[in-house]
C-alpha cells in the first residue's frame, strides 16, 4: 500500500474519489497535518490587511505602474 497526498481542485474529483472508496479501491482519510482552508477562513485571515483608499489614489497608482512598463 502507498500513501499519496492530493490537492482537490474540483468537487467532482472528490466525488469520484468517494466512489472509488465505496468500491474498496482506495481509502480516504483526513490528514491531521494539512489545514483545510475554507473561503470564510481566508476572509478572516486577510480581513483588514488592505486599507481603504480613495479611487483617485488607486487610479494614480495604476497609472504609475502602467507607465513603468513603457
Amino acid at each position: 500500500m502507498r500513501t499519496i497526498t492530493l490537492d482537490i481542485l474540483n468537487d467532482k474529483a472528490l466525488n469520484l474519489l468517494k466512489d472509488l472508496e465505496l468500491l474498496k479501491v482506495i481509502r480516504l482519510r483526513k490528514d491531521s497535518n494539512t489545514s483545510n482552508v475554507l473561503s470564510n477562513d481566508l476572509i478572516a485571515k486577510y480581513k483588514g490587511t488592505m486599507q481603504k483608499q480613495p479611487i483617485s489614489e488607486v487610479d494614480e497608482q495604476l497609472n504609475n505602474i502602467r507607465n513603468e512598463w513603457e
